[in-house]
């Protein structure tokens, strides 16, 4: 059975710190947006400005199921929007797009990524996080579960691929129908998607519009898994064990992709989230190649969110929390992994709270969306001073990328200066 994790349903990321890693000497940043609503992905546009995503609150529309069928229905609204920073100043550039959330407000799904092709147009990923099947019959036509090409002046868009129907015609990984696509990468004519509900990587050309799987994650075997308590409270019950009940030694997980980008080398990075019950240390990085086969590239994770590399080749790999999420505890850290295997923890806790996504800038500040899974809360931040020494005995179960080459540069880079923080904290 493909169980269905709390984090496809609601986009709650939380991660665990792995042993071995030393705190890195403090940066510090600065909160640049926020009141943002369950904020997703960003990316720096042509013009040198910041966009995210918000996913928004759903509303008071037509719902659907939960993907384990138990807990509140996910209901529909048009509270999705994309968001401007420039010079210090917010503007939601694009409006009504669609949303999808609990009747709280919190577990938005709706626009999760936006990026930009090498011409400088957008693209923004809307996600869906249920049954493909009840998406058309429950709530008519909408793109939730697709990417779409918006036109900022006129505030419209159109549909360019549909993810989510894909799934349902396909399934590739065999398992129960779901998809939750959460962050992509643009590769020349083709949009690389990560599927966190259907497990697996998918490739639109944009010239031929051909949608096709790349690979599907397998499944994850734990050894004696840690659940939470019986009385825990989850939206979805099933997951917690009852009180009695005898917990197998050994468990199968969902691999949960969450987000990819395009390394040095060629080949596709993707992270991964792990499914309930989220374990610490079982989140790895995957490097698909020319073959589209996936390889463990890094592991020891718990969680994660976001990757990205820097022109130098390094990669900065995003945790949303340092412990399982049922924990309660939602410090997150950015770590960076060096092109030797180094790691170095760039933040941890101190304010970054239940990140979701990262991307550097042409400044080399790393810039990341926070409280990501908080609705009006949502926060941009700068994190500077990363230039720390790295810590040699901290390279656990990584691959070395030194032989990757330099210079490369996958995202759009800023041409005007960094963006001005408004507000500053330690």
């Amino acid at each position: 059975m493909k169980l269905k994790p709390l984090t496809i349903t609601i986009l709650t990321f939380c991660v665990a710190a792995f042993s071995g890693m030393k705190a890195a000497s403090a940066a510090s940043f600065s909160v640049i947006a926020d009141g943002l609503y369950n904020a997703g992905g960003l990316s720096f546009g042509p013009d040198g400005d910041l966009y995210v995503t918000e996913a928004g609150i759903g509303g008071s529309g037509a719902c659907v199921p939960p993907p384990s069928g138990q807990g509140d229905s996910l209901c529909y609204g048009t509270s999705g929007a994309v968001t401007k920073i420039e010079n210090g100043k917010t503007e939601r550039i694009l409006t009504g797009l669609p949303s999808l959330a609990l009747p709280d407000g919190t577990g938005g799904a709706g626009p999760r990524d936006i990026q930009f092709d090498p011409k400088g147009k957008p693209y923004v990923l809307i996600g869906y996080g249920a049954n493909p099947a009840f998406r058309d019959r429950n709530l008519g036509y909408t793109d939730l579960g697709k990417i779409i090409a918006p036109d900022f002046k006129t505030n419209s868009w159109t549909s360019v691929a549909d993810l989510a129907n894909y799934e349902l015609a396909n399934n590739p990984d065999g398992g129960d129908v779901g998809s939750n696509p959460l962050g992509f990468v643009i590769d020349g004519n083709k949009l690389v998607v990560a599927d966190a509900g259907a497990n697996d990587l998918l490739r639109f050309n944009t010239v031929s519009n051909n949608l096709q799987a790349i690979v599907a994650f397998p499944q994850d075997i734990l050894t004696n898994p840690v659940f939470p308590p019986s009385d825990s409270p989850s939206n979805e019950p099933a997951q917690v064990p009852s009180q009695g009940e005898v917990v197998r030694s050994q468990f199968a997980t969902q691999p949960v992709p969450s987000s990819v980008t395009k390394g040095p080398d060629g080949a596709y990075y993707v992270s991964q989230f792990t499914g309930f019950p989220f374990p610490e240390g079982g989140a790895k990085i995957y490097r698909v190649g020319a073959d589209g086969l996936p390889t463990v590239f890094a592991d020891g994770f718990t969680q994660l969110t976001d990757l990205d590399f820097d022109t130098e080749g390094n990669l900065y790999a995003l945790q949303y929390a340092n412990q399982s999420a049922w924990k309660g505890n939602f410090d997150g850290s950015v770590i960076k992994i060096a092109t030797d295997g180094t790691r170095t923890t760039l933040l941890s806790g101190n304010g970054l709270e239940s990140p979701s996504a990262l991307t550097i800038g042409a400044d080399g500040a790393v810039y990341v969306t926070n409280r990501g899974d908080r609705p009006g809360e949502g926060q941009i931040l700068r994190i500077e001073n990363i230039k720390s020494v790295p810590e040699p005995d901290s390279a656990l179960g990584v691959l070395a990328i030194g032989a990757l080459g330099v210079g490369w540069l996958h995202k759009k880079r800023a041409t005007k200066p960094p963006i001005h923080a408004v507000v500053a904290f330690k």
